[in-house]
């Protein structure tokens, strides 16, 4: 199952029925759960953790150092969930000491070609990053979140669940949840619907979701007047996380 040509260091954990391909290398304190597939000329270092059935193809670099000038070779993380695709060329960096040392993605998630997660970066479950989305360190990416391709996030940031960014989209503020952003730098488009209804949410949800649209985005009220209106539609509990996650806004959210 596991190639003549790949080194595998003595301390590694490796779970049953793993695969890996011609010329990997995997380093000390990497721990690979159970029925994972890693491809050719791959390189897993660090002290990384990825769980069952995950997939991870050629040439892919996970768990490198993170690419910060103050990185002084400390002991970081990395965790990785179960179930992920991880494509060719991926870059995914463990964490730094200033950053809490720990890098995280969840379970379910898909990362196609060249996509990079840098250090200190979460991101939950169930995510598609389509081909070279990037995260700057520190970024939070909530559940059902898309990166539409190129997508960026400056760092620092927060992506909220079920949205989606358009190809291409440049993220200087937070993404809220549920919305569609798009454009360099980017800006909201309605909210994801066609997203939503895959994910069986009702159409009182949705409706619900839309009006808090019109309300916050367009009308010309501030911040704070608008989260006032908001807070006046009910308790909706995805009103309430979209409420929530604007009041807690440190970089201030895309409009």
């Amino acid at each position: 199952m596991i190639h003549e040509s790949v080194i595998v260091h003595d301390s590694a954990k490796i779970g049953a029925n793993v695969t890996v391909g011609p010329y990997s290398i995997i380093g000390p304190n990497v721990a690979i759960g159970d029925n994972c597939q890693i491809g050719s000329h791959t390189v897993i270092e660090g002290r990384t953790s990825i769980g069952a059935n995950t997939k991870i193809s050629s040439f892919a670099a996970i768990g490198g150092a993170p690419q910060h000038s103050g990185y002084m070779g400390e002991d970081t993380s990395l965790e990785i969930g179960e179930n992920n695709v991880v494509r060719e060329y991926c870059t995914i960096n463990r964490g730094t000491v200033e950053g809490g040392s720990l890098t995280s993605i969840g379970d379910n998630n898909f990362l196609m070609a060249y996509v990079h997660i840098a250090h200190d970066c979460h991101v939950g479950s169930n995510t598609i990053f389509a081909n070279a989305a990037s995260l700057a360190g520190h970024v939070h990416v909530g559940d059902y979140a898309v990166m539409g391709g190129f997508s960026l996030v400056h760092q620092f940031c927060r992506v909220g669940a079920h949205c989606i960014t358009g190809i291409g989209a440049v993220c200087l503020l937070d993404v809220p949840p549920y919305m569609i952003v798009a454009g360099n730098k980017a800006v909201t488009h309605g909210i994801n619907v066609k997203g939503m209804r895959r994910r069986e949410f009702t159409e009182e949800d949705i409706l619900v979701l839309k009006r808090a649209y019109k309300t916050f985005y367009r009308s010309d009220f501030s911040m704070k007047d608008g989260l006032s209106k908001l807070e006046a539609m009910g308790d909706n509990p995805h009103l309430v996380s979209l409420i929530g996650f604007l009041r807690s806004t440190e970089r201030g959210v895309i409009r």
